[in-house]
């Protein structure tokens, strides 16, 4: 286990460097293009990021695809500089790759392999017609962020480009399409363009069936399984590193081709991977600019429910996830004018302090258990669990509230659980889904306790954390392709049995105080959603 394995010394890692007893995670997030480099004992070697965010592009959630190519070559450059400084060795062969990104999302090529129109991110709930008519066709949530669901919207819409679609994909197969060649995806990531039956691992026939008997479909020169990448369960050779991708990767030349790559995943994935969540009755909670709660399920829901995805772990095994939109994003925010206003009375403070100082507060003595009657909305974006088409990041309170820094604090984090709260609400209280153990990862578990104690509270369950909690996805990427090597091993037994078998962990118990404090306040969240409408109503989009 990386956290807890011998020290390795520098010399030790230059060998299994140059043996290529090393694997490579890339994971494309929301705010951060990470690189991670692991060993064979899953220690990590060395990394490297690149910084960036999506834009809108006539009204719609986008990034600019020379922008995944410079921070892909960026975040490789810096962990390939990384090594060479700590253990003077130049990358040029590593034994497995494998890339991760935000799931769901349209991209749209045509047949000589140019995108149709920009990139359409999660981000977008642009497609609710697309949604409720597809969710009823098939009696299976098809949430607005999926790619069918972009794709059917698009039909409906008339937009001139449909005609032309050769090729969808998400963010990951875009890229391991480019330096592989392969139009494939992990089944994970796969079942979030389309529903991926658990049985054959990959798409319901049956669905494929009814949508290209849609009219609309049916008017099309193309039917949806031809457009699709074909899934991949994990641990199946995706393809080799081609010449060209290798210069694509490593501008410098160093990186030889040849490299076998692991399937591409989504992020709800390596989530999974990086906090030993694949078995039956296990989850865990995924939290960045988005976030996600995720259970493997023993079976498939009893009814629909346009609050939960149902989506696959990397193995093909079913599992319900409570996906929002929006996060960290406004609690970003508010850390930045706490830093700024340290700035502007000569006081700075690095970020780590500043976010460990602020997050404390929200767990300590001055703090009321219901936030002191605060309230907020985090809503950068829109947010289908909350009924918003848009998001406008809202505070507010009564004039009798308790206002101090403390409650600030606990209603910014309490209100960036509470849409998450609402599909496992409907898992754990209408389906009666069980839960054996749910692991949080993520930046915001960095701090100690803080965010573990809160979402202890939101879901009234145990939570633990784990040491490579804040490693992330780019870790359980590299994980997923080290795998290549022990495929005889059930995913889970491999996790079990070799990656986390000596992990450290810290569990943190719900407080029955905590938990009532915050039911307190998310009975307060959701009669108060007609304030988020009104400002969505009544403040503009875009500023002028």
């Amino acid at each position: 286990m990386a956290a807890n394995a011998e020290p390795v010394s520098p010399q030790e890692f230059a060998e299994k460097i140059r043996g290529g007893r090393t694997s490579l995670g890339i994971e494309f997030g929301s705010t951060r293009i990470k690189a991670v480099l692991i060993d064979d004992e899953y220690r990590t070697i060395a990394s490297g990021d690149y910084q960036w965010a999506s834009h809108l592009v006539d009204g719609l959630w986008s990034y600019d695809l020379d922008e995944v190519w410079k921070g892909l070559q960026t975040a490789y450059a810096k962990m390939a500089n990384d090594v060479f400084n700590a253990y003077g060795e130049r990358l040029t062969r590593i034994g497995h790759i494998g890339f991760s990104a935000m799931m769901h999302g349209y991209l749209a090529f045509d047949a000589e392999g140019n995108l149709l129109v920009p990139f359409r991110t999660w981000q977008n709930t642009n497609t609710h017609e697309a949604h409720l008519k597809l969710s009823d066709l098939f009696q299976y949530n098809i949430p607005e962020r999926w790619s069918v669901a972009h794709l059917y919207q698009a039909v409906l819409n008339k937009e001139e480009h449909v005609s032309k679609v050769a090729f969808l994909t998400t963010l990951a197969g875009y890229v391991h399409w480019k330096l592989t060649g392969k139009k494939v995806l992990g089944v994970g990531d796969a079942s979030g363009m389309f529903p991926i039956d658990p049985v054959t691992k990959t798409y319901e026939a049956e669905f494929i069936r009814k949508f290209d008997a849609l009219p609309q479909i049916e008017a099309q020169p193309w039917k949806i399984e031809d457009l699709l990448p074909t899934p991949l369960v994990a641990g199946t050779p995706a393809g080799e590193l081609t010449e060209e991708g290798a210069k694509l990767l490593d501008v410098d030349g160093y990186l030889q081709p040849g490299i076998v790559l692991a399937p591409p995943e989504g992020d709800a994935g390596t989530g999974m991977v990086a906090t030993n969540s694949v078995r039956v009755r296990t989850g865990n909670v995924s939290a960045g600019t988005s976030i996600f709660a995720m259970v493997v399920l023993e079976k498939k829901l009893a009814r629909l429910h346009p609050e939960v995805d149902l989506v696959t772990t990397p193995a093909g095994d079913l599992a319900g996830m409570s996906h929002a939109n929006n996060f960290t994003s406004d609690l970003n925010a508010w850390v930045g004018l706490f830093g700024d206003f340290a700035k502007a009375i000569d006081q700075p403070i690095s970020t780590g302090a500043l976010y460990g100082t602020l997050f404390r507060a929200a767990i300590s003595d001055e703090a009321d258990a219901n936030a002191g009657g605060l309230l907020n909305y985090p809503f950068r974006s829109g947010e289908f669990l909350a009924g918003l088409e848009e998001g406008r990041p809202l505070f507010a309170r009564s004039p009798e509230a308790h206002m101090n820094l403390a409650n600030f604090m606990r209603a910014q984090l309490f209100s960036a659980f509470s849409p998450v709260k609402i599909g496992m609400d409907v898992m754990t209280k209408d389906e009666e889904v069980k839960i054996d153990s749910l692991v949080g990862h993520g930046g915001i578990f960095t701090t100690p306790k803080v965010a573990q104690k809160i979402l202890a509270a939101a879901f009234n369950t145990p939570i633990k954390v784990m040491s490579t909690a804040a490693e992330g996805g780019a870790w359980g990427m590299a994980v997923l392709a080290d795998y290549l090597w022990h495929t005889p091993w059930p995913l889970a037994d491999y996790l079990d049995q070799r990656v986390f078998k000596d992990a450290q962990s810290t569990t943190e118990e719900p407080d029955p105080t905590d938990v009532e404090g915050f039911e307190n306040f998310f009975a307060r969240f959701q009669s108060g959603l007609a304030i988020e409408k009104s400002a969505v109503r009544n403040i503009e989009l875009e500023s002028k």
